[in-house]
């Protein structure tokens, strides 16, 4: 191994061990092993022979990991090129899978050493930003490859290379490759290299190197020269310092080796091609060998140096802030360089054949982020690690003038890998939110096989006091490593060793907090932290710490004495159960509204193991919700952090409430901690009110133990003042009535109030002189009320809980309690009601039977109805003025327009105005898809829900009508609330906010109803009309107008009379089949059509009788005969019932294909006037010419009937008679 040439990637991905022309690359891969614990190793993924020259050898190797340039990237390396140095003077580079990327001679000398220098984020605004670039060292010549211009071109070729594996040829053209070569004179020999990177010098200092070189006339530049800073070690001198101004040497590119190219016919491994130096590894011809042309150096001479005879440097290591290097020499010296003043500024001794390597940390999210000022920036220390092979031990030291500061013991066989650089192709840029996981100094052990990194915490690098806060916060991130094992011993050592006790109280909050340690090894490493204070000089001692670890310690034992409490086997029996007296009699009267509420709230839900009431509290978790702070050595006040209440109260009290833990003995162990009773008091109420499933599993047996327990805290001291006067509020209960008030545990909160009224009554009544009277109090008025409430609200929340029907809109159950219904307002009972009567679907028609059904007594209810029908008439009895019909039907109708107009998306107003302007398109020649696409568009919904919604504006505006007619006659309904709800305060009811509104404008209104009764009927039957050419304007004359109102409503009569499609063999009976009341085959809409026809000042008569025509002419004769009765122009109305049976029996005579003798015979002897008429009647204007002759005789009998003797057609109408009846006796 020591022979060998080892690199190690910066990402620790990537292990290249090199010698000769063989080499082997190491990546890394996971593996588990036996234990099953999962760790990295790096195995071999290539190995081969490198070199392809004749005699060359390996001579120097690193491995550079190339960034990634996708924008998911969290800074991880995309891929690792490993370049390769060879003595023949080539640089070859290469993919992880060893396939050659690249190759190029740039000097014919052996190559020394390789060095890479990536991007560093500046770490003060004055520092000049480094570029990225690889150097290469010759023995009298440095190479520079511009790392913009490398990281670019192994891209292309890594790319061409697999896209040519993929084509299965061989022949790629690489990219051109900027580079700078300076030969570096003045020394003796070299041997290694560090490249510093651009620097620029003060103004004193360039008007001192100025006068130096220059003499007293010398003249000096306006601005200093950017200089690239190069250090050299070696022999005569030692070290030496090179600097070479940007922009005095061109750089110079590959591809001008071109002029030598041959005429080969490989261009990827040609040895002349000119690029690099690519070789084919299957060429045989020595004779086309030729080597590439080499450029020559630019001379760069020594600025100044460290000259030592006798001393020959071997190597030297830059630091990562480049202002510090390590050199090692052959006297086994470690000498470290000020590089911006050029002096040795410490040496080290005995460090032969040393190996150097640097560490950089920095300083961790402390206190000088959390500053109140601007926060100051983050400070970095750097150390120095030196492995001494030959005495078999590594050392790190702070620099400049830092102590040794560690030291291990390790083999003599190691090599220490310390890279200098991190990823390439990392710019200002892209580096921004990266996290570069690259690792720094390692240390590789052959014997073993195992490498270790060097991790050196950042207080190291500080002295005194500051060393040891730093050390502090050192040991307490060793804490927390620690208590992922729960090792007690070590743990309590760590947290002893902590001197700041601002971190020690970090500690042992952190160790407080741990999840996994037990409550014993809590306890025993804070008293042990007690004891150890207590031990101290009480001056000394900060004073919040000791009140921690006192405050911490009584709780940590609470929680022992509880958990303690909880597994005896032994109970309490209770002996206070006269003043429960009664209860039964409430329990049993509540009993079924008490059974059904538990039955809609134990529906199956979703819910995690860890949320159940009934895991056990973890201690981690009952001191973080009770954060203790002790004022007092024997008094502890718990401050509770509410959201978890419920937690702690199920650990301290459930046990007692079930019945399972010894109930007096809890009480004893709590008020001998010193907890204050009104804390407890809240802990109880919470647990009760969360816990009410299992609250309804037993109520009788947890109502006592809950009476109980709330007479015990009542009796501690400090719970109930002794000055109470029982004619005023106790503050005592009044928390009681406050919890239950505001819980919307509506059930748990009724059955607290109860027990707790029964405890008040019985107080009262013992401590009254005059025991045998009454007890009358303002305490037990607003209990009385209190319960009052609570009983409403627990029918009200039980009927809420039905569950919505199948199919129906449904939504999340609104939870109600006290609190909520009194800020409700006076319509807050009401909103909730019509919340749930949308969720239900109930029509109004039932809901009005219901409210009806409320005024009867209870034994008259019917056995046949809904399970939730008894407990909307419950509601209704407990709130009969806030349900009062007209309020509750305000509330519901207002929710039905809410949820309408979540659902088209679109307002009412909105909505009309788009009808008015779109439904003019045509409607007739599309597509039910087509109409429904266009009307969702336009409008916002779909064409049925167009149509539904026009039909209720119709409704809706006909109902304003008529109770503005009505207004005067009827007065105003009173709104009113029961007696224990008139505390309510809140927004006022939609009801209220209703009568303080104006009267509507009848005239408009009915100008509206009108507009909205002529698009219902267009988007009904599918008219193409626009609705404004029916109106009156300045611009239309009005024969013009009226024309198109008698045209559009006589298109709505043909639209229902071909909606109608009775059968017309179901006509011949003695009455017509009824119709339905909605849709387009409703009854009512003759009669609209004629109260519109009176709106828009169209002659009824003539919508009559186009009405008769269009039903004859259907086929719906019966339905014709009674409109025909309303009809009062009877002679133009038999003109055109004549045409209609002559195209009757025209049908029958000449047009029908079944034609029989008989009829042609009868034809041939119709007299010649009547047969022309005949022949010029069209039977296609008949929607059904196919009418039984019964019917058409019917038709001209009552022709004959209608039509005076006088009138012009009265003997034609003879005639057909004649015909008809002739042909009614053949058949």
């Amino acid at each position: 191994m020591q022979d060998c040439v080892v690199s190690l990637s910066p990402c620790s991905d990537l292990l290249v061990v090199a010698r000769e022309q063989k080499a082997v690359f190491l990546s890394a891969k996971w593996r588990t092993d036996d234990s099953g614990r999962e760790e990295m190793t790096l195995a071999v993924s290539w190995s081969g022979t490198l070199s392809t020259e004749e005699g060359e050898c390996v001579s120097s190797v690193i491995c550079v990991p190339l960034a990634s340039q996708k924008r998911s990237s969290t800074g991880r390396p995309d891929w690792t090129c490993v370049v390769v140095g060879f003595s023949s003077g080539y640089v070859r580079f290469y993919t992880e899978n060893g396939v050659l990327l690249l190759a190029q001679l740039l000097n014919e000398d052996p190559v020394l050493r390789l060095k890479c220098r990536t991007y560093e984020i500046p770490r003060h605004p004055g520092v000049t930003e480094q570029h990225e670039e690889l150097s290469i060292l010759y023995p009298s010549a440095l190479v520079t490859i511009d790392g913009f211009s490398l990281f670019q071109s192994l891209r292309a070729c890594r790319n061409q290379v697999a896209r040519a594996a993929a084509a299965g040829s061989d022949a790629i053209q690489p990219p051109p490759l900027a580079y700078k070569k300076w030969g570096l004179q003045d020394m003796d020999t070299i041997v290694d290299h560090s490249s510093v990177g651009i620097m620029t010098l003060c103004v004193f200092d360039q008007m001192k190197n100025a006068s130096i070189l220059g003499g007293f006339h010398a003249s000096v530049k306006g601005s200093p020269p950017a200089m690239s800073q190069y250090i050299a070690v070696g022999g005569g001198p030692y070290t030496g310092f090179y600097y070479a101004v940007e922009g005095s040497s061109q750089p110079l590119l590959s591809h001008v080796a071109l002029a030598v190219a041959s005429k080969l016919t490989s261009a990827l491994f040609s040895a002349a091609s000119g690029w690099l130096g690519w070789k084919n590894k299957n060429e045989e011809d020595p004779a086309q060998k030729q080597k590439p042309k080499v450029e020559p150096a630019t001379p760069l001479a020594v600025r100044f140096g460290l000259p030592d005879s006798r001393r020959h440097g071997e190597s030297i290591c830059l630091s990562p802030c480049n202002t510090l290097a390590g050199v090692t020499d052959d006297f086994g010296r470690v000498t470290l360089l000020d590089l911006a003043r050029g002096i040795a500024i410490r040496m080290w001794k005995g460090y032969r054949d040393a190996q150097l390597g640097w560490v950089q940390v920095s300083e961790g999210r402390g206190e000088r982020e959390s500053s109140p000022s601007a926060p100051l920036p983050r400070r970095h220390a750097q150390f120095l690690v030196i492995y001494a092979p030959r005495r078999g031990i590594l050392e790190v030291w702070g620099t400049q003038q830092g102590p040794r500061v560690g030291a291990f013991t390790v083999g003599k066989h190691c090599r220490l890998l310390y890279a200098g650089y991190r990823l390439m192709g990392v710019n200002s840029v892209t580096s921004q939110g990266w996290q570069l996981h690259t690792q720094q100094v390692c240390l590789l052990d052959p014997t073993t096989g195992a490498l270790r990194t060097v991790t050196v915490p950042f207080h190291l690098a500080l002295s005194d006091k500051k060393s040891e806060r730093a050390k502090d916060m050192h040991l307490l991130k060793k804490l927390t490593t620690i208590l992922r094992n729960i090792l007690e011993s070590e743990a309590k050592s760590v947290l002893l060793d902590i001197k700041h006790p601002a971190i020690k109280k970090q500690a042992l909050e952190s160790l407080l907090s741990n999840k996994n340690a037990p409550v014993s090894c809590l306890t025993n490493i804070t008293r042990a932290l007690h004891d150890s204070l207590k031990e101290r000089d009480p001056e000394a001692v900060d004073e919040a710490l000791l009140q921690l670890c006192s405050s911490q310690l009584k709780l940590l034992q609470l929680y022992t004495d509880i958990q303690q409490l909880h597994s005896a086997a032994d109970t309490d029996t209770s002996s206070e159960l006269d003043s429960l007296e009664g209860i039964e009699e409430d329990l049993s009267r509540l009993g079924p509204t008490l059974q059904r509420y538990a039955q809609l709230t134990s529906r199956p839900s979703v819910s995690f193991a860890q949320d159940s009431p009934d895991s056990p509290l973890p201690a981690r978790a009952f001191l973080s919700q009770l954060d203790g702070i002790s004022i007092d050595v024997n008094i502890l006040h718990a401050v509770m952090v509410c959201t978890c209440v419920s937690c702690v109260g199920s650990f301290l009290f459930w046990g007692c409430l079930s019945g399972e833990s010894p109930l007096r003995r809890v009480c004893d162990t709590l008020q001998q901690t010193g907890v204050s009773p009104q804390q407890l008091l809240s802990l109880l109420l919470s647990v009760w009110l969360h816990r009410e499933k299992d609250v309804l599993k037993k109520p009788e047996e947890t109502v006592r133990n809950l009476h109980t327990l709330l007479i015990t805290l009542s009796n501690m001291k400090g719970a109930v003042e002794e000055s109470w006067d029982p004619q005023s509020v106790s503050p005592w209960w009044q928390q009681v009535r406050t919890a239950c008030v505001q819980s919307h545990s509506a059930a748990a909160a009724l059955l607290a109030a109860l027990v707790a009224h029964y405890a008040v009554k019985a107080s009262i009544t013992t401590s009254s002189p005059w025991s045998e009277w009454e007890a009358v109090s303002l305490e037990l008025e607003q209990w009385a009320v209190c319960v009052r409430q609570l009983e409403d609200v627990l029918v009200l929340q039980t009927l809420l809980w039905v569950p919505p029907p199948q199919g129906t809109a449904g939504g999340a159950t609104a939870q109600c309690s006290v609190k909520t219904l009194l800020e409700g307002g006076r319509g807050g009972i009401a909103d909730s009601i019509a919340k749930w009567v949308f969720r239900q679907d109930l029509a109004p028609e039932r809901l009005k039977e219901i409210l009806q059904r409320r005024e009867e007594k209870e034994g008259d209810d019917n056995s046949e109805q809904s399970d939730w029908m008894p407990l909307l008439v419950a509601v209704c009895r407990r709130f009969p003025d806030s349900l009062s019909p007209d309020l509750l039907f305000a509330h519901c109708c207002w929710e039905y327009v809410v949820q309408w107009n979540k659902d088209p998306e679109v307002q009412i107003h909105t909505c009309i105005d788009h009808v008015t302007h779109t439904v003019s398109s045509d409607r007739q020649g599309q597509s039910e898809t087509d109409r429904n696409r266009l009307c969702r568009r336009d409008v916002g919904m779909g064409d049925k829900a167009m149509t539904s919604f026009l039909g209720s504006c119709v409704q809706l505006l006909q109902i304003l009508m008529e109770a503005d007619s009505g207004v005067e006659e009827v007065p105003p309904p009173e709104l009113c609330v029961e007696e224990v709800w008139c505390g309510a305060e809140g927004p006022a009811s939609i009801a209220e906010l209703a009568l303080e509104q104006r009267g509507v404008h009848y005239p408009l209104v009915q100008h509206h109803c009108l507009l909205a009764s002529l698009l219902y009927a267009a988007m009904t039957f599918s008219l193409r009309v626009k609705p404004l050419s029916l109106f009156d304007s300045k611009v239309r004359s009005g024969m013009h107008v009226s024309t198109f109102k008698l045209r559009y409503l006589l298109r709505v009569l043909t639209g229902w009379v071909q909606a109608i499609d009775d059968n017309p063999s179901s006509a011949t009976g003695p009455g017509s089949p009824p119709l339905p009341s909605t849709g387009p085959r409703a009854d009512w809409w003759p009669s609209m059509c004629l109260e519109l026809g009176s709106l828009l000042q169209v002659n009824p008569d003539i919508l009559r009788r186009h009405l008769v025509c269009e039903l004859y002419s259907q086929g719906l004769d019966l339905r014709a005969e009674e409109a025909m009765l309303e009809v009062e122009d009877k002679d133009v109305l038999g003109s055109q019932l004549l045409v209609l049976t002559g195209q009757r029996l025209s049908y029958s005579l000449l047009h029908s294909q079944s034609q029989t003798q008989p009829a042609m015979e009868l034809l041939a002897r119709l007299p010649p006037t009547l047969c022309t008429w005949l022949k010029a009647m069209d039977p296609s204007e008949l929607r059904c010419p196919m009418v039984p002759l019964s019917q058409s005789s019917r038709l001209v009998s009552r022709l004959i009937e209608i039509l005076p003797e006088n009138h012009g057609q009265y003997s034609l109408a003879l005639h057909l008679l004649e015909a008809v009846e002739a042909l009614t006796t053949e058949d």
